[in-house]
């Protein structure tokens, strides 16, 4: 484990309120993410994977446990965490009637950066996102994939130390994932710690280093458990459930093309699996 912790949750809870009674949406995830990493959240509709962002993200409060991003305490200090982060939700919230361009140089005006400064980062971005020739068109405009594009963008104008993506290709067509999936690499090249989200093995499998499975549905585990495929100690209840996570090989492309099958890296996992964390080498 690597000495610098982008994000490092214990025991974390969500509990709702409702007629029925308590509803537990996340139950006691931990979480170790290492700086400069793509990290990887897996888990089915409904497991907890949104809500346990949210929280880390400071969009919804905390029940019980604790959280660092970025070295930053969430939830005595949000303000101070805001401005390490960068967040992309699964809905992208852009005003139809701007332009690509307007939407940054708002966005950093709102983050207390110059006019000139401004002007310059929202220049950056559009090339890192490849929308130079769109920047002056309004969102509405724009197709499924650029707007994923430019929310990406949006998240990354006061340059945040994590950056954090809620099932980013969804609803994307293939063609459009690959080109979000290229920009996500070309952010992490540049230093961004990345906390993806994703429904989709085959995305963990070509982005992410190491990841973490949440499954709501299995065995004893409970709902917001993540857990590892191959745990160094559990009951056979838990043995059972986690044999459904998946297992990382050979992650990124980047990484492969410099390894030979022999020697490819598997993904590394630091996961709660009942009471205590296993790693799986």
């Amino acid at each position: 484990m690597g000495a610098t912790l982008a994000v490092h949750a214990e025991g974390l809870v969500k509990h709702y309120r409702s007629r029925a009674g308590v509803v537990e949406a996340v139950r006691g995830v931990d979480l170790m993410v290492e700086g400069g990493e793509v990290f990887g959240f897996l888990g089915p509709n409904g497991a907890g994977k949104s809500t346990t962002v949210r929280m880390l993200t400071t969009l919804l409060s905390i029940t019980s446990g604790t959280a660092r991003v970025a070295g930053v305490e969430v939830t005595h200090e949000p303000d101070a965490a805001r401005r390490r982060i960068g967040v992309a939700l699964q809905e992208a919230g852009l005003d139809p009637r701007q332009t690509g361009r307007e939407l940054l140089v708002l966005q950093g005006r709102l983050f207390g950066l110059s006019t000139r400064d401004t002007s310059a980062r929202a220049e950056e971005l559009l090339e890192l996102v490849e929308l130079e020739e769109a920047a002056d068109r309004q969102i509405k405009g724009y197709s499924g994939g650029m707007k994923r594009r430019l929310d990406l963008a949006s998240a990354l104008v006061h340059e945040p130390d994590v950056l954090f993506l809620d099932e980013p290709t969804t609803g994307l067509d293939p063609a459009s994932r690959l080109t979000v999936w290229d920009e996500l690499r070309r952010i992490n090249r540049r230093g961004t710690t990345v906390f993806l989200t994703t429904q989709y093995l085959e995305e963990a499998d070509q982005l992410c280093d190491r990841l973490a499975v949440i499954d709501g549905a299995a065995g004893s585990s409970g709902k917001g458990r993540p857990h590892s495929s191959r745990p160094s100690s559990a009951s056979a209840r838990e043995r059972r459930a986690t044999q459904r996570s998946t297992t990382c090989s050979s992650t990124r492309p980047d990484a492969a093309a410099a390894a030979s099958p022999a020697t490819s890296r598997r993904c590394r996992r630091d996961i709660r699996v009942g009471a205590g964390t296993a790693r799986a080498p």
